[in-house]
């Protein structure tokens, strides 16, 4: 599905980190891919490379120093001549904009939220721009569903809302270069950033009740296929689009008794004709 395709994967911290499993499916199917990583995390992520095919090389990147970005689509340039697909796994907010304290969150951690999380989307699929071949490239991005207002998220959720729009408009801007924009919005998983966020495991427990097809916290498989599969001329019709890989969560208007429902489903079947 990924045969002989070029891949920047951003945002591998840990083997938890759903970038991590997206590289791992991605070298399954066929891909080269290199990791990106900067200052003293670079390290984790070098270590976390060791655990998959090559291993992949980590380049250096701030997404919010220019100079960072120019230098990884140089590197590409010069290492592959094209790049054919991004995955954006980016997202900081500073201590004082989580965790319930949205109404005191100063100016400049609102700010910083909004250009790790959001601007740098555009910036980072903007700067790899002149390497995307002839024949279309896709850039896929990381979300957690801004539709709603989320317990503790506070200006990482504003933050998640303009990266939706972002998406949006990018899509209208480089759709005519053949290149494909999309988000996956995701269930809560156990990485090391969602960790960070105070309150995450309560957070979290809400898919236990509401999800229909359930939830897995510990299991970033069925988020990083989505993204391969948007990654792939397979998906070559789909753009602007927020996929949803939550269980189901999101369809939802409220809790589940799952207990009940799967009951229900074993009675309508053993009542269905043979």
């Amino acid at each position: 599905m990924l045969t002989d395709k070029k891949l920047v994967i951003t945002g591998v911290l840990s083997k938890d980190s759903i970038a991590f499993e997206v590289a791992r499916q991605a070298q399954e199917l066929g891909a080269e891919v290199v990791l990106t990583g900067f200052g003293r995390a670079r390290r984790l992520t070098e270590r976390t490379a060791k655990r998959l095919d090559g291993p992949p090389d980590v380049i250096e990147l701030d997404v919010n120093k220019p100079e960072d970005l120019t230098a990884l689509r140089d590197d590409l340039a010069e290492r592959w001549g094209r790049v054919d697909g991004v995955l954006h796994a980016i997202a900081f907010a500073p201590e004082d904009a989580l965790g319930g304290r949205f109404l005191e969150t100063p100016p400049e951690s609102a700010t910083m939220a909004f250009q790790t999380s959001a601007y740098s989307f555009k910036a980072l699929a903007v700067a790899l721009a002149d390497l995307y071949p002839p024949e279309g490239a896709s850039v896929v991005g990381l979300d957690f569903d801004a539709t709603v207002a989320w317990p503790v998220y506070d200006w990482m959720g504003v933050a998640k809302a303009a990266l939706e729009a972002t998406s949006r408009y990018l899509a209208r801007d480089l759709g005519p270069r053949g290149v494909r924009v999309n988000l996956v919005s995701a269930g809560p998983l156990g990485t090391i950033a969602a960790r960070g966020i105070p309150g995450f495991r309560d957070l979290a427990t809400a898919w236990e009740r509401q999800a229909p097809l359930g939830w897995d916290v510990e299991d970033p498989e069925p988020v990083a296929g989505t993204i391969c599969f948007l990654l792939s001329d397979m998906a070559r019709g789909i753009s602007g689009e927020i996929l949803h890989v939550d269980g189901g969560f999101h369809a939802m208007g409220t809790a589940l008794d799952p207990g009940a429902a799967f009951n229900g489903a074993v009675a309508q079947e053993e009542e269905a004709p043979a």
